[in-house]
């Protein structure tokens, strides 16, 4: 029944949520997930119609405060010049990923010894790989082994055939090869073949809009219809409001909205937060109580605190031949050539190029337009055909070191459609990221060159770019240095746990998907291994 005291609570059914659940499962405990948004029916992603480039500045935007859906709650980010990108649906943001899947290398959750910047992680890259290895049978990934700048990966029976490069890779690979730096193709959660039940890829080339083909591993159609099938149960827009704790000090339930706006109370004996590094943060912010005048779990002051982003450049290149447009998905290969610590280039830690495709026709017209490549009048067709099809290039994903004074706090004014408080951003770029940034933009300009571009332009950082919420409750030994410990449960409150981005201590210079993922299935591991003295 509704409601009955359940084991586990999950708030939040993206990524790491439906991994925990799928997890837990096997244990037959009772296991509910409390999503503030709903199943999406395939049927109803941009990719199905003619008009899905519009829609992707509509109700299918990435931006929360863009799309003002019910279930979605806004973001005041207008004190950073990177906006906020998520989605509140089962599955969660990678409804609208790219399904770029990166590993972090071991030198990622060692960046103190190495470079002397921020903080190791108190695991290592050892301890996730069972469940890097994991994780991608769940999925299943397209890619190549033998990736020079990476360990061996993933598990062969994960395996599909890469992406195809298409005439945009074959093109830019070109250009890397000219320069004499790493490319390899992307490991990608975008099936080339049928596997475990998802079709193969058919070059829609709408990816970021929703897979309606299936062939992109989101957890709706991966985790979730196992969990579920095992017992676990997910409750969509049901909208938390706050974490209660009982007179022991311990998390007792949640208090939530259910999707006709009535306030209800379930009770639990372990919650798990999973709602992503602004909405975790903004949910143990308001659950204050006298025992926790400061917010829940944050002893340390450190809830909110470390914000970090991506800062991504974009920089793309016109060519004389026709290339693939934006048919196909957008990732085929990437490079890490310039991924660690090279103190000659004059900033700390590196970064990942993730090479796409091209772009829609609608999109090639607002940005002929805007920078005025097409203008109007008699020129305007001739324009815009010599734009089309024939423009390609990358991001490239930049490592955000932490700092306390990048936050996620609670608007003093704006609330959602329920009446709770709104996260508030506050994030400046650091010289270091700026550094990064430029330096991106031109060795990515030489490749262009050398790939034979004949015009370069790029945007840098990303204004819209705000996709990877890391770092808010961040894992550690030390509880005034940390919000939880190295298996994810909080300092002050024994039967909460964080499995999301907020866990991270330092953010890589990879999309962090498939580590988030990793991470919260250690942590379910963990609990496992504990359930007898989970609470000690």
């Amino acid at each position: 029944m509704a409601n009955e005291p359940v084991d586990v609570l999950i708030i939040g059914g993206g990524a790491s949520g439906a991994a925990m659940a799928w997890s837990l499962a096997e244990t037959r405990m009772r296991i509910v997930c409390l999503e503030q948004g709903g199943w999406v029916n395939p049927q109803d992603y941009p990719s199905n119609g003619r008009d899905w480039e519009a829609r992707q500045w509509g109700d299918f935007a990435f931006s929360p405060n863009r799309r003002g859906r019910r279930t979605d709650y806004p973001i005041n980010d207008a004190n950073s010049p990177i906006k906020i990108a998520n989605f509140n649906g089962v599955g969660g943001s990678t409804l609208l990923y790219a399904g770029h899947m990166p590993r972090f290398h071991p030198s990622d959750f060692k960046v103190r010894t190495l470079d002397g910047v921020a903080d190791d992680w108190p695991i290592d890259y050892a301890t996730l790989e069972p469940f890097y290895a994991e994780n991608d049978r769940m999925i299943g990934l397209s890619g190549l082994v033998g990736d020079p700048a990476n360990p061996p990966h993933p598990a062969p029976e994960a395996l599909m055939p890469p992406l195809p490069l298409g005439k945009s890779g074959s093109q830019l690979a070109q250009g890397f090869n000219a320069m004499g730096w790493h490319w390899w193709p992307s490991d990608s959660a975008v099936a080339t073949k049928p596997y475990g039940g998802r079709d193969g890829c058919i070059n829609l080339g709408a990816c970021l809009s929703g897979c309606a083909q299936g062939a992109k591993a989101t957890p709706d159609i991966t985790y979730w219809p196992e969990a579920i099938r095992a017992g676990a149960e997910v409750r969509p827009y049901c909208r938390v409001r706050e974490i209660s704790v009982n007179e022991q000090g311990m998390a007792g339930g949640v208090v939530y909205f259910d999707a006709d706006g009535n306030e209800q109370f379930q009770a639990a004996q372990v919650v798990v937060l999973a709602a992503n590094g602004v909405g975790t943060p903004r949910l143990l912010l308001n659950s204050k109580s006298t025992a926790f005048p400061d917010g829940l779990a944050n002893s340390s002051g450190l809830v909110g605190k470390n914000l970090m982003f991506h800062p991504y450049a974009l920089i793309r290149g016109l060519f004389d031949e026709e290339l693939d447009g934006y048919r196909g998905p957008s990732n085929c290969i990437w490079s890490q050539e310039f991924y660690e610590t090279d103190p000659e280039r004059g900033f700390v830690r590196g970064f990942t190029y993730e090479i796409g495709r091209g772009i829609g026709p609608v999109a090639t017209a607002a940005m002929g337009m805007f920078s005025g490549r097409i203008p109007w009048g008699g020129e305007h067709h001739k324009c815009f055909g010599e734009l089309f099809n024939r423009t390609t290039g990358m991001v490239a994903i930049c490592e955000d070191l932490p700092e306390l004074h990048n936050q996620v706090t609670l608007d003093a004014s704006l609330t959602d459609a329920d009446g709770i408080p709104a996260p508030k951003i506050d994030y400046t770029l650091s010289a270091n990221s700026q550094r990064m940034l430029d330096f991106s933009v031109a060795r990515a300009s030489d490749v262009l060159r050398a790939a034979g571009a004949k015009d370069i332009w790029a945007e840098s950082p990303l204004t819209v770019g705000g996709w990877h919420l890391m770092g808010t409750a961040r894992m550690g030994i030390d509880p005034a240095a940390s919000v939880v410990n190295e298996w994810g449960r909080s300092h002050d409150v024994k039967n909460l746990f964080v499995v999301d981005g907020s866990l991270f201590v330092t953010s890589a210079g990879v999309n962090p998907t498939r580590t988030i993922q990793a991470l919260a299935l250690y942590v379910a591991d963990q609990m496992k291994r504990r359930l007898a003295n989970l609470f000690d």
